[in-house]
This record gives C-alpha cells, sequence and structure tokens, in this order.
C-alpha cells in the first residue's frame, strides 16, 4: 500500500476546518521535530554583516566555532565575538528549544505553562522571558506624528520575588495606604498616534511631571504634531515648553470627546493591556516595562512568528 505524499497530506489539512486544540497540537508536533540547526541558522541570517560589537570594526575573520555559532576576531581590537555577543541572548543555552518557547510568548504564555511545553526549569523559562521580551521588544516606532494621544495608567507598585522588601509585606491585591495616586504606585505613559503606533514609557513612582515628559516624549514627537492628552496642568506645561500644538479634554468634568479630540485610542490600549496582565497575576514594577512592550508588539502585530522575533531579539541597536 503506497503510503500518503506530504503534497496529499497538506492538502488535506487545508481542507480539514481545524479548531483551536486541534492547531495547537500541529503547532507542538511541528515545535517538537524542529531542527537545533534551524535556530542556530536563523541567529546567523539575523547576525549577517555585523560589524565588530567591541569597537564598531567591519575588518573580521572566522575564528573557529563555539556551541554551534561561527565565532569571528576583529582585525582592530582582536576581541573575538559570535552572532550573540552584546545582545540580550547572549550565554543562553538550549538553543534548540528556543523557537518553540518564542511561540509560547506569542500565545503570552504563563512561566510554568512554557517551562512544561519547553521542558525546561521554571526559574529558566522566567529567565527566558526577561531576556527574549526585551530583545525584541527594541522593534519600536522611531517617531510619532499627526494626531497622537498621550496618558498615563498607574498599577499599585509591586515588589513581587523581591528577596529584601523595602516596605512590610501586603497580600496580593492590597491597597495604597493613602488615596488617589501618590508614591506608591507606578506610572506607565503611553502614546499612541492615530495610525495604531504606539510607544510606552515607565516614569517611575507617583503622577507624571513635565520633566519627565519633557524626557520621554519630546524625542518622539514630530513637531508639527497635536497632541491630546487629559486636563493634567504636566501635559499643559510640557507642550507650552516645546512649542507642541495641545489639545486637552476635562476628563473630570465628564468630558469624553470634541469631534476628533479625544484619548479613546490610548484608553483602549490601557484597557486591553491592563486586562491581557491578569493572567500572570501581579507583576513585578521592574518588570513592567518588559510587560507593556510585551503587550504593545502582540498589540501592533508586528512580530508574529517565532522566527521574526528571535531576529528583532538578535539585531543590535
Amino acid at each position: 500500500m503506497r503510503g500518503l505524499g506530504f503534497e496529499e497530506v497538506f492538502a488535506m489539512l487545508v481542507a480539514v476546518q481545524l479548531s483551536g486544540a486541534d492547531l495547537s497540537r500541529l503547532r507542538d508536533w511541528i515545535a517538537s521535530i524542529a531542527q537545533p540547526a534551524e535556530c542556530i541558522a536563523l541567529i546567523e541570517q539575523a547576525a549577517a554583516g555585523r560589524p565588530c560589537p567591541h569597537c564598531g570594526c567591519a575588518r573580521k575573520h572566522r575564528c573557529g566555532q563555539a556551541s554551534g555559532l561561527q565565532r569571528f576576531r576583529c582585525l582592530g581590537c582582536r576581541r573575538s565575538h559570535n552572532a550573540l555577543t552584546a545582545t540580550p541572548l547572549a550565554r543562553l543555552r538550549k538553543k534548540e528549544c528556543w523557537l518553540p518557547y518564542l511561540q509560547c510568548v506569542l500565545e503570552s504564555r504563563t512561566v510554568r505553562e512554557s517551562a512544561r511545553i519547553v521542558d525546561v526549569a521554571r526559574t529558566t523559562s522566567f529567565r527566558w522571558r526577561h531576556r527574549f521580551v526585551p530583545g525584541a521588544m527594541r522593534e519600536r516606532p522611531a517617531m510619532l506624528g499627526a494626531i497622537v494621544e498621550a496618558d498615563e495608567t498607574y498599577r499599585l507598585e509591586s515588589q513581587k520575588g523581591s528577596r529584601s522588601l523595602t516596605r512590610r509585606a501586603r497580600k496580593r491585591g492590597g491597597v495604597a495606604k493613602r488615596r488617589g495616586i501618590n508614591r506608591e504606585h507606578d506610572c506607565l505613559l503611553v502614546a499612541r498616534d492615530r495610525n495604531g503606533q504606539t510607544l510606552d514609557f515607565h516614569t517611575g513612582r507617583g503622577q507624571v511631571t513635565a520633566a519627565q515628559l519633557h524626557r520621554c516624549l519630546a524625542p518622539v514627537l514630530a513637531a508639527d504634531v497635536l497632541l491630546i492628552s487629559d486636563g493634567a496642568m504636566a501635559y499643559r506645561r510640557f507642550a507650552a515648553a516645546s512649542g507642541i500644538t495641545h489639545e486637552w479634554v476635562n476628563m473630570k468634568a465628564g468630558e469624553r470627546s470634541r469631534g476628533a479630540i479625544h484619548i479613546q485610542n490610548v484608553n483602549s490600549w490601557h484597557s486591553r493591556f491592563k486586562s491581557w496582565l491578569v493572567r500572570f497575576r501581579g507583576v513585578a514594577s521592574r518588570y513592567l516595562i518588559n510587560y507593556s512592550g510585551w503587550q504593545r508588539l502582540l498589540d501592533a502585530r508586528c512580530l508574529t512568528t517565532p522566527a521574526l522575533m528571535l531576529g528583532a531579539a538578535v539585531r543590535l541597536d
């Protein structure tokens, strides 16, 4: 009896209406047979033509191999390097598991779920999350133009995972000691234009200030931009000092929009971010910017495959 060829099997898969569970099983099976050389090839391809990460010299020659990667020696500083040197992924092991793990990142799986699927330790899964995500989230727009909405959202400061607290411990889901926004809250500033391009900034504790707005927004706003915000005085001061056209919505008075003047796009992003964050059951303040960057990547749909995400993490700024 003749076995089925690949084209016949593929045609059958295309014709069948696969459920979410079926797709997950098929994806897991494909990931299980992926060759380690595939990840190595993607890394080398993303780093092709890169100058020396130590001195920037473009002249180099091959200098053996280590951990499956080609090593090079720079003719300028005489130091050696490979495709991962000076990237967030330097010195990480188990490269054959990276692509399946990145698929877990794209599916927003928890640390324990990812560790179980990829068959690595929980601590390894956590460490990889905070190497791959910061590496990939460097893919961000350089400038925002036309109409830009800016607003901040606040989360209660968290020292989750810390071995030495700077305050008394509180139960998960606790509340601040004082009412309103204060130094017990982390501020996440989000700017989003009407084309869907988004930038996020962790400005620290307490309410955002004009100085923080100038440091974060001034380099990324075009000169002819229209900035829209709520009625916070910090935005008015920043816009006046920077010479930026500014409109504001009086949210405290119940005003939501005046025609095209509104901040509903950025507030919608805040809502999606907070809903998405629930699955992780709290994040430490020091990692908040990693999670907002992770959500920004998923929301932008610019890195939709593990290969694209790996390439973004390997590329240098």
